[in-house]
């Protein structure tokens, strides 16, 4: 398209008459008025939050579950709740909403007290420079220059600890004890089930913690989620027989997964419209589901650390190039790793290393690794790159201008 003609461009497309009525309801932010399907975890919810409005410390809460299960849509809409009745009857109650996975958000745990303090006051705090004690240090005269109840919601908060260790939690749940006006709730997001069984004995008994546990969504439940956003989101008679349905059957078979399966439906609207379609049919659910696992792969490998991408790039060019084989053996695979690593100044991880940064690789689903046994002479990797051959030109080209090749 000329440049000149994108003013047309542009001004012919708000002329076009639209499949969407409301496409913000098929976004990840949306909070719908009517939860679907958890009711029961909703009101364990409440029940632990509600004595916050007599200005009692609520028990911190873990809250478990696979992605696209509802947690944090969950807690969002009973915390929105909490705050309403709060204002209503003057109770001095705040909630402050960190996502953990955020880079410069929560990274560290100097970041993650400077967002508190920022979030809590509007004072700002440079993200460097101060010792973590006394970013600390402010944050309590904060809190204590006011009477507020203040709960703490960190989503995939699991994310955080990997970053940083646990260290920060056993801080933060240790505030009270050191406050004389305010109180802190914590309520934690993960998707790790085994999460609060790997932390510091020390720090889980000063958690006091209850959990909750999401469990998936199957097929049925996801098509009512679905069905309830599509009548907000499309036009009346936009949605043809078969895509809501083939939308929850393949989400369900992804874990029930519920984000998935509307994420999926708004695009294949959007890829509807873009071919000025006035019906959305089953064929654009096909185009939308490879488009996502593009995208998704895509995302994931540029922004993976760079020692992963390096490995990464030696398994692709090395079951590409190898002998002709489509698999490397781990012990190839580090003397690989190693040559890379010298011509893109790297400094080389240990062998320990680099067969953790595999299993990552393999749990993404961007390899394929299997144990092989070779009797007397021990046992090794047959490993395999897992991309789709659609995208491989597409994911080198991301690794050699990443590793700066």
């Amino acid at each position: 398209m000329a440049q000149k003609q994108l003013k047309n461009f542009f001004k012919t497309f708000l002329t076009k008459e639209r499949i969407f009525s409301n496409k913000q309801v098929l976004q990840s932010n949306y909070l719908p008025d009517n939860i679907l399907h958890r009711d029961d975890q909703i009101n364990m919810l409440a029940s632990i939050l509600a004595p916050s409005l007599n200005f009692e410390k609520p028990s911190n809460i873990f809250i478990y579950g696979k992605t696209g299960t509802g947690k944090t849509v969950s807690v969002n809409y009973t915390t929105e709740n909490l705050l309403a009745v709060s204002k209503e009857q003057n109770v001095p109650l705040k909630t402050i909403y960190i996502n953990c996975k955020l880079k410069r958000v929560a990274d560290t745990e100097y970041r993650l007290i400077a967002t508190l303090i920022k979030e809590f006051s509007n004072v700002s705090v440079p993200f460097t420079g101060l010792p973590t004690d006394e970013v600390y240090r402010i944050f309590y005269e904060l809190l204590d220059k006011e009477k507020i109840m203040l709960i703490i919601i960190l989503d995939e908060i699991d994310q955080l600890v990997k970053k940083t260790g646990d260290e920060f939690l056993y801080n933060l749940t240790r505030i009270n004890s050191d406050l004389k006006n305010s109180v802190i709730s914590l309520i934690g997001i993960s998707n790790d089930l085994l999460f609060v069984d790997n932390l510091d004995a020390r720090i889980k008994s000063s958690l006091g913690e209850e959990e909750l546990v999401f469990p998936p969504y199957d097929a049925t439940q996801i098509q009512d989620i679905l069905l309830e956003r599509a009548k907000k989101a499309f036009k009346e008679g936009v949605i043809l027989p078969g895509v809501v349905e083939k939308c929850a059957a393949l989400a369900a078979r992804e874990h029930g997964d519920a984000r998935r399966a509307i994420d999926l439906l708004r695009i294949a609207g959007e890829l509807a419209e873009r071919e000025e379609k006035d019906k959305l049919s089953v064929e654009y659910i096909d185009k939308a589901q490879h488009k996502i696992e593009s995208d998704r792969i895509l995302d994931t490998i540029s922004t993976q650390p760079k020692h992963f991408q390096a490995v990464l790039f030696a398994i692709i060019n090395s079951t590409s190039n190898y002998r002709n084989k489509d698999f490397i053996s781990s012990g190839v695979l580090y003397n690989e790793y190693v040559e890379i690593c010298e011509k893109t100044g790297l400094r080389p991880l240990t062998q320990r290393s680099v067969s953790n940064i595999i299993a990552e690789l393999d749990m993404l689903g961007l390899i394929d690794a299997n144990v092989i046994s070779k009797g007397r002479g021990g046992r090794t990797k047959e490993i395999r790159q897992a991309i789709p051959p659609s995208l491989q030109q597409r994911v080198n080209e991301i690794l050699q201008k990443s590793l700066g090749f």
